[in-house]
């Protein structure tokens, strides 16, 4: 049987490496809709490629296009790969109207992780995790009981910056921060997994697909990123997820929903390698790890809004070279401090938490240098 894919995101990152996937599995899987924020002519050549009936321009179109384009009836799959709360939306969207969705866009998760949950019960058939890291706990959790599961944990690399001397973190360029060891991303969560805050949205998600409280999910720092996540039982014993970081697999395993050949990259066990450990991130080197973590073991729903409001406009000032590398945490905890001046219900609902989003950035927009 074929699945039909909608994709939103198709000319970023994930939304390419999914299009390989689907040159792989042409039995399997057929795009049948396709969306990208403002790429106009890629868009364009992408739909003449895969064939697809319909395809969205963000920027044209508008946002109430993006659900119109995920909810027909030619669509069995949705993976949203578009970038920040962009992604809400059409997923709460996909999800009410029966789709299964791919999940590649961790402002979902952050900002709605409460409304998420209940339509797809956590991760599973209906709400697939993309990231490595979730992707990796949910392959350990395969036939195992969640009381059973002691604690969890995601690894992260480090980033770039994992040895640089402090003193000299505020001098880091917008180049510098671009050019991750390990995996190859958009700009938006190549920067978040420079200054870490990618692994504390990371955290909240893990608390919202398998339900897990936060005391009990660990940030292990793993340079190597071949190790990508593990759980531990009641017993003491281990369950870990190895590949080597290559975003194919991952996003195949959410497409699929099952083994199947794959072009990722092998691991070779045949030659020597050591598999480091460096215990947790240091809050001085990450504060906006800090930050983000703070926030959500707060439980203020309205606070991590607004933190992740101001995470996506202190990036993409970095970026323009508006700010240091240094001063982007000072942005995620304004944010926060925003989110939750707003007073929101305790859980607010989509209209509530685009309110407070856009609350925040026009509070920051107004007074632009927080440092």
């Amino acid at each position: 049987m074929v699945t039909r894919l909608a994709i939103l995101g198709v000319t970023g990152s994930i939304g390419r490496q999914a299009l390989d996937v689907v040159g792989s599995h042409p039995d399997r899987l057929r795009v049948t809709a396709i969306a990208s924020a403002r790429n106009a002519s890629e868009l364009e050549t992408i739909a003449t490629q895969t064939g697809a009936s319909a395809a969205v321009l963000q920027e044209r179109d508008g946002d109430e296009a993006l659900c119109d384009l995920v909810t027909r009836a030619d669509v069995d799959l949705v993976l949203v790969a578009t970038p920040g709360i962009a992604g809400l939306a059409p997923t709460l969207a996909a999800l009410r109207a029966g789709k299964r969705v791919a999940l590649a866009n961790k402002e979902v998760l952050v900002t709605g992780g409460h409304l998420v949950a209940p339509l797809a019960g956590g991760a599973g058939d209906r709400l697939r995790p993309v990231d490595s890291e979730h992707c990796a706990l949910w392959q350990c959790l395969v036939g195992e009981r969640m009381e059973s599961v002691a604690r969890v944990a995601v690894t992260a690399s480090g980033g770039p910056f994992r040895e640089r001397p402090l003193d000299e973190l505020a001098s880091v360029t917008a180049d510098e921060a671009l050019r991750h060891p390990t995996w190859k991303m958009g700009p938006k969560v190549t920067i978040d997994s420079a200054t870490l805050a990618n692994k504390g949205y990371e955290v909240v998600e893990t608390h919202w697909l398998y339900g897990i409280p936060y005391e009990r999910i660990d940030i292990v720092l793993h340079p190597d990123s071949v190790l990508h996540a593990l759980v531990e039982f009641s017993d003491g014993s281990v369950k870990a997820q190895l590949a080597e970081p290559d975003m194919r697999l991952p996003i195949q395993y959410a497409l699929l929903w099952d083994r199947a050949p794959s072009r990722a990259a092998r691991l070779d066990w045949s030659r020597t390698r050591t598999l480091r450990f460096e215990g947790a991130p240091d809050d001085r080197r990450y504060p906006c790890l800090a930050a983000v973590l703070e926030t959500a073991r707060s439980g203020d729903l309205a606070a991590m809004i607004g933190l992740s409001a101001a995470d996506e406009v202190a990036v993409a000032r970095f970026l323009r070279g508006e700010i240091r590398f240094d001063e982007i945490a000072s942005y995620l905890r304004r944010g926060a401090s925003l989110g939750a001046a707003q007073r929101a219900p305790a859980s607010p609902d989509l209209g509530e938490i685009l309110g407070v989003d856009r609350a925040v950035r026009s509070a920051l927009a107004a007074a632009p240098a927080l440092a």
